[in-house]
């Protein structure tokens, strides 16, 4: 059976470091690392999320804002929030809770974050930093972050000589996933809905990323024995079993199946998902770092 990669521990560890190092920055300089995140409207499930955020963010050690904002808010109202975070020298990350109501357009308010704010790593002066290559001084995204920590946890820093495949060509994800396995020295295929024969090109991964947003698209014969098999995918399903009413979650990759073969493997949940907030807070302490001049950690 595949060694189950326990997304849970390896961010706990991770958090713990996150608190060293805003210690160590409070010691040196006399800085807390802030992190502001804007919330529009009340949708319950980003209420959750947010709620999460601003209480890892306390448990770190940061100054935390949460600026909540009526569902009714206009586009200007809201940039103007953003602007004044961007002005603002005690908050060193802003992140922009998605998806905003309908009637905002989210593209130019997180364009307007501050790159080196923009802990979300979503913005296109970020995006541009890691597919040249430069992890020195750009913010990534925090899921394809924590994923490849998870990578690592099993392979070490250098992938020379591993084939990557990616299914899933995002730009939140996919996209960003792939440049970091390359920029690890992978050999990397990404893989979509448009590949010729999907199943033929994964089963030659000795590390095999899945985020479709398909659950349990991956089947066992997808899977090179052996390798290593991250899923990004999170789809809720009806639970009858568990009673009335109750749904349970599932990954893109078919766990049960893939397992017996893989070499390791994420479930969901407890995989890749408790890295996302912990990555967040891991940019948040970097961006605090490199605003006073100070080199930043590495997580």
């Amino acid at each position: 059976m595949a060694e189950r990669i326990d997304g849970k521990a390896i961010a706990a560890e991770v958090v713990e470091k996150i608190k060293a190092a805003a210690a160590e920055l409070h010691r040196a300089k006399g800085v807390v690392p802030g992190l502001a995140v804007v919330i529009v409207g009340d949708d319950a499930a980003s209420h959750t999320y947010v709620t999460a955020k601003g209480k890892r963010a306390k448990e770190c050690g940061f100054h935390s804002v949460q600026v909540t904002l009526d569902a009714d808010t206009s586009q200007e109202e809201l940039e103007k929030v953003v602007g004044e975070l961007n002005a603002d020298p005690a908050i060193h990350g802003i992140l922009v809770q998605l998806p905003l109501p309908g009637h905002l357009d989210e593209f130019p308010v997180i364009q307007m974050i501050r790159p080196e704010k923009d802990v979300d790593g979503l913005s296109i002066v970020n995006a541009g930093k890691l597919a040249v290559g430069d992890l020195k001084t750009g913010l990534i995204s925090c899921t394809p972050a924590g994923a490849m920590i998870l990578v690592r946890s099993i392979h070490g820093d250098d992938l020379s000589g591993l084939n990557a495949v990616v299914i899933g060509r995002s730009n939140l994800f996919g996209k960003p996933m792939g440049r970091l396995l390359l920029q690890a020295n992978a050999t990397v295929t990404m893989a979509h809905s448009r590949t010729a024969d999907l199943a033929a090109a994964c089963r030659n991964a000795d590390i095999l990323v899945a985020a479709t947003g398909r659950a349990e698209m991956v089947k066992a014969d997808w899977v090179k024995p052996g390798a290593t098999v991250i899923d990004v995918g999170i789809t809720r399903v009806p639970a009858p079993e568990r009673g009335e009413g109750k749904t349970r979650l599932l990954g893109d990759v078919d766990f049960a199946a893939c397992e017996p073969v893989a070499g390791a493997i994420t479930p969901v949940p407890g995989g890749v998902g408790p890295m996302t907030i912990t990555m967040l807070m891991a940019n948040t302490v970097i961006a605090a770092y490199r605003a006073v001049g100070l080199e930043a950690p590495r997580f």
